[in-house]
């Protein structure tokens, strides 16, 4: 055991330049201590740094946009944050939609996403309404709204409109429409914006069988949803009912009517009845009319659709060619 131990200590002994034949040299090279590598030529490599180096980020993507006074940053790499949809959330998207709610101030606008461009097409309106705008691209309101929403660069998330009954109608120009089960949001809006240009007090329409009055609705109205009263009613026939009781003419429109609405006697306040796409009124609500009218129609079809039967009657309850012992 003492040989061996004495043996192994003159090894390690042993001077630099001492080499044994067929055998690697035994003296230790130091730049291996650490674990530096050797090259092809034996020589060692330099020893690499052990603290991390920081990585190059790279963006990809468009260049991210400029922040502006009074504005929230750009949406980041993952897409803006957007709020889960509730019965308490009301979208508007749409140049005309979102300006109108802004200006209106009937409803609480509580976010406005928008991309550069039309932030600073709204820039008076949002700053009215107390807003900082979001900053986004036109992808991310795409993803949130559908590759088939034409938002313009703009969505605004609001509060719904305060709830209105019958009761709290307050007539103005005395016309109201009653929509029976119109289901198309695209009618709806255009009925909406229809509505809004003549100055009509109100519209009823049915709880059920009815379509969000927001997002398509609300872009089809070009802001017409913020300048008439709706009103939601469970019971149709029983909310017609109640217009009779208050002293409202109930005319209900159909196209196989016997009466002309040019040769009626009318008087004011009424209630414009128009009926669902192809189907037309329901018997309870025909039942609920004072009377039933049509449109003349000279040519080969003698029916519009609903959206533009109610902008014709509108245009003739407004232009006076109606013959009554009460003009309107």
């Amino acid at each position: 055991m003492a040989e061996r131990c004495a043996r192994r200590f003159a090894v390690t002994e042993t001077k630099p330049s001492l080499k044994i034949p067929g055998r690697t040299h035994l003296t230790r090279n130091k730049s291996k201590r650490f674990g530096a590598r050797t090259g092809a030529s034996g020589k060692a490599k330099k020893s690499q740094s052990t603290s991390p180096t920081p990585a190059k980020v790279w963006r990809t993507g468009p260049k991210p946009l400029p922040v502006r006074p009074g504005t929230n940053a750009p949406s980041p790499a993952h897409g803006p944050v957007f709020r889960h949809p509730t019965n308490n959330l009301v979208v508007l998207y749409g140049f005309h939609a979102v300006r109108e709610a802004l200006r209106g101030k009937r409803r609480k606008s509580l976010d406005i996403y928008a991309t550069e461009a039309a932030a600073r097409r709204l820039e008076a309106e949002i700053a009215g309404a107390g807003l900082s705008p979001h900053i986004v691209t036109a992808e991310d309101l795409a993803r949130r709204l559908g590759t088939g929403a034409v938002h313009q660069g703009l969505m605004l998330e609001t509060l719904p409109l305060p709830p209105l009954d019958l009761s709290g109608l307050v007539s103005q120009s005395g016309i109201v429409l009653v929509l029976d089960q119109i289901t198309d949001p695209h009618n709806v809006g255009a009925i909406l914006r229809t509505a809004a240009a003549f100055g009509v007090d109100a519209l009823v329409t049915t709880e059920r069988h009815a379509p969000e009055l927001a997002g398509v609705v609300a872009k089809a109205a070009s802001g017409g949803l913020e300048h008439v009263a709706i009103v939601r009613v469970v019971n149709l026939a029983r909310a017609l009912e109640e217009l009779g009781e208050m002293g409202y003419l109930r005319l209900g429109l159909d196209s196989e009517a016997e009466t002309s609405l040019a040769k009626i006697a009318l008087w004011r306040p009424l209630a414009l009845v128009l009926g669902g796409e192809g189907k037309g009124l329901r018997r309870l609500s025909r039942e609920n009319c004072d009377v039933l009218v049509r449109l003349d129609m000279p040519g080969a079809i003698k029916s519009l659709n609903v959206s533009n039967a109610c902008a014709v009657a509108l245009t003739l309850l407004h232009a006076g060619t109606t013959i009554g012992s009460i003009p309107i």
